[in-house]
């Protein structure tokens, strides 16, 4: 679709890729052109309106507000921050040297855990029961 709009927005491109079509058929594309330019000028037209009733919308509101005393903080409009889920619960622990290590399971594994495996012991050994 990029190389269409390349071609329809070069005048000489388009020149080039129209030299085959008759008259007749330029008109046809000329008339087919201005009815989408006329259709999107009414939506241009529509949004423009209601975006003027909105902002004469608000703007009655705020002359509302202003008249109260209230501003937009009193509304309580700051969005709060999306809560963070609950850390995940620890599923594996061991003691070393008096410390007690816990591991969640997930992500890359700790040391002690790691080195305890290496040397024989398993996983399950670490279960918090």
């Amino acid at each position: 679709m990029n190389d269409f709009l390349e071609i329809l927005t070069h005048g000489r491109r388009f020149k080039a890729a129209v030299k085959e079509l008759s008259v007749e058929e330029l008109k046809e594309v000329a008339v087919k052109l201005e009815k989408i330019i006329v259709e999107r000028e009414q939506l241009e037209e529509e949004l423009k309106k209601a975006n003027a009733e909105r902002d004469a919308e608000i703007e009655k509101i705020r002359q509302q507000m202003e008249a109260i005393g209230l501003s937009v903080e009193d509304l309580g409009a700051v969005k709060a921050a999306p809560k963070k889920r609950a850390p995940r619960p620890p599923k594996y622990e061991i003691t070393v040297d008096g410390q007690l290590v816990q591991w969640t399971g997930q992500g890359r594994m700790p040391t002690v855990f790691k080195n305890e495996i290496d040397n024989g012991r398993k996983i399950e050994d670490f279960l918090i029961k």
